[in-house]
């Protein structure tokens, strides 16, 4: 959500940072809905004000014996235009916040312009040159040969886009999500945080999720939403509380199933586990003084590249441009994996996490504020959050940089006391 003050004070300026997200300008209209809307309110406060002065005199006049029949008609009057101009009022009230919902975050000044992916920034390189892995195919011949990685069952019991693993990969899956929440709550600072997994539209609304990106998201039959990720109750514990300063940063973590309609993607992965219905993420969410969320960000984002390096995994790290942001950042960095058995085995960088900084935009939306200084005066808290990792996508890059000739596939060795010191996935036989 914007600061209508800002946009009252240089209309110019919030017309030209919308203009790199690629919206026509839109100061005029806010500030034409805000002035009938403040006139509304102004003159509510002026009828209460008369109301009150009348219901007096009324008084007075009686108690004198006089006749009041004038100035009751008048108090009726009034009492009538103000419940007119109450519901106009939150009529224009709902429509302005409307219009300033459905428009996307102020970006950094740092973040490059471009239409879309094409124009994001390389920062960095990790790992060393990126190989094909001639016994990776990709994960779904391997998970496939294996016995262990079942499309055609979930298909059954599920539709398309949904996986079923079965014995060491499934406890693969599990140990890549122990192993990554364990290093971030023990190392890193994170509170671990167990979470439901369906939300109310309130939530979604304070996130960014609603009303704009509802299409992509799974509604149940009652009042709830299934989470797109945990980002959405993690970052909501915040909503609606003032926080002493010394309390921040907040810094949580949640391994969750996420479930995302996917309804932008007709046609795009549709082979094997990379963009599914129903898939697990490890997240981080992060509630800072503002004066810190770009500290936080550098950080949060360095929390992530650890998992793959522990893991032995090359990565690249790239600034998304204007056109490639999300709807709530202010500036996203990708970390992109490499996974060899992509793009028919020539390989290829698939993002495995992203992380923002949304400033105060979603905490405008959740009315999530702290202290200033111990004192009366409050302010927007700065929220961010990154996947730390996306754990089916680095399943898939563990198959895949760690296929062997004969089928079966080596544990990384930060992985094997989660797996009772296994070392080698093979072949069930």
């Amino acid at each position: 959500m914007h600061d209508i003050r800002w946009i009252r004070e240089d209309g110019a300026a919030f017309d030209k940072a919308m203009a790199r997200r690629g919206f026509a300008p839109q100061a005029h209209t806010i500030l034409d809905m805000d002035k009938q809307w403040r006139d509304t309110t102004t003159e509510l406060q002026s009828l209460q004000q008369r109301r009150n002065e009348a219901s007096k005199e009324i008084g007075k006049v009686k108690s004198q014996g006089g006749d009041a029949d004038a100035l009751m008609k008048e108090v009726a009057d009034i009492k009538d235009r103000m419940q007119s101009l109450e519901e106009e009022g939150r009529a224009l009230s709902e429509k302005l916040d409307a219009v300033l919902s459905g428009l996307p975050n102020v970006l950094d000044e740092d973040v490059p312009d471009g239409p879309d992916e094409s124009a994001n920034v390389l920062l960095r390189s990790v790992g060393g040159a990126p190989e094909t892995n001639a016994a990776a195919p990709d994960h779904v011949a391997i998970g496939e040969k294996l016995g262990m990685m079942d499309f055609e069952t979930a298909a059954k019991l599920s539709g398309a886009r949904f996986s079923l693993l079965r014995g060491q990969l499934a406890r693969l899956e599990r140990a890549l999500a122990s192993y990554m929440l364990d290093i971030h709550t023990d190392e890193f600072g994170y509170t671990e945080i167990s979470p439901p997994y369906m939300v109310r539209d309130t939530a979604l609304y304070g996130t960014g999720q609603l009303p704009k990106f509802g299409e992509d998201l799974f509604r149940t039959t009652g009042d709830h939403w299934l989470i797109p990720t945990a980002e959405v109750p993690l970052t909501n514990i915040a909503a609606g509380e003032i926080l002493a300063e010394e309390e921040l940063p907040l810094r949580f973590t949640a391994y969750t199933p996420c479930f995302r309609s996917e309804a932008g993607s007709a046609g795009r992965d549709t082979r094997g586990m990379i963009r599914l219905h129903q898939f697990s993420k490890v997240e981080l969410v992060s509630v800072t003084h503002p004066d810190k969320s770009m500290e936080e960000h550098e950080r949060m984002t360095g929390c992530a590249e650890e998992m793959l390096k522990r893991l032995g995994l090359s990565y690249r790290v790239v600034t998304l441009c204007s056109g490639d942001t999300g709807f709530g950042a202010r500036k996203t960095y990708d970390i992109e994996v490499w996974l060899p058995g992509q793009d028919d085995g020539k390989g290829m960088y698939r993002e495995i996490s992203s992380c923002s900084n949304c400033g105060d935009f979603q905490a405008r939306r959740m009315k999530a504020r702290y202290r200033i200084d111990g004192g009366k005066q409050t302010g927007f808290v700065h929220t961010l959050n990154g996947s730390a990792l996306a754990v089916g996508r680095t399943l898939i890059a563990v198959l895949e940089n760690y296929a062997e000739a004969d089928g079966s596939v080596s544990i990384p060795e930060v992985l094997r006391p989660y797996m009772g010191g296994l070392e080698k996935i093979s072949a069930e036989g």
